[in-house]
């Protein structure tokens, strides 16, 4: 934006009553029109980005970022997974929750979120170990398990945030499994 009122770009002159003008010629005047537009729908998206996050935030029970990770339990008959706490393949998320599921954004202000899970799926939740990462700063940490099987493991650097979720989470499923319907009343 700078580059739009670089004076060296911009031939001046003087008037006849002594005010000074700028003088364009039609291609430098179709380049600010050019600019000009790109910024007016960068500004309009920008705003829809900011309009997104404020109506997430102000829908969703709880929010915030957390490291990710996701493992499959193992199948009947297959070996156990890997030993893999070594592996740093943590990655950071804007997790929402919302209504009767689990958003997981890339970022706050993506208009979709890269996955979800209904709590209605949710089979299990509870503390992993905290650990040391490579920066020498302890991550605390919990899981979510899935009845299809996926793991979902997240931490945070605030043993807090970790266990607002994780109470939320419980809560949420006690609640959930208890509006279930046994399958003998079916």
């Amino acid at each position: 934006m700078l580059n739009l009122f670089n004076l060296q770009r911009l031939s001046w002159g003087s008037s006849a009553d002594g005010q000074e003008k700028v003088e364009l010629s039609v291609t430098e005047l179709e380049s600010l029109r050019s600019e000009l537009a790109y910024l007016e729908e960068r500004e309009a998206h920008l705003k829809a980005q900011l309009e997104h996050v404020d109506e997430v935030l102000r829908s969703a029970r709880f929010s915030g970022y957390l490291y990710i990770r996701t493992r499959w339990t193992a199948l009947p008959g297959e070996p156990p997974p890997l030993d893999d706490t070594d592996v740093d393949d943590w990655l950071p998320r804007f997790v929402v929750l919302n209504g009767p599921c689990i958003f997981f954004y890339l970022l706050s202000t993506d208009f979709s979120p890269q996955d979800s899970t209904l709590l209605a799926d949710i089979v299990e939740v509870g503390s992993l170990p905290s650990f040391t990462r490579e920066h020498e700063e302890t991550l605390y940490s919990s899981y979510i398990l899935t009845r299809q099987g996926l793991r979902y493991e997240c931490s945070s650097v605030s043993e807090v945030q970790v266990d607002s979720w994780l109470k939320v989470l419980q809560t949420d499923i006690k609640l959930v499994s208890e509006t279930k319907v046994p399958s003998w009343f079916q």
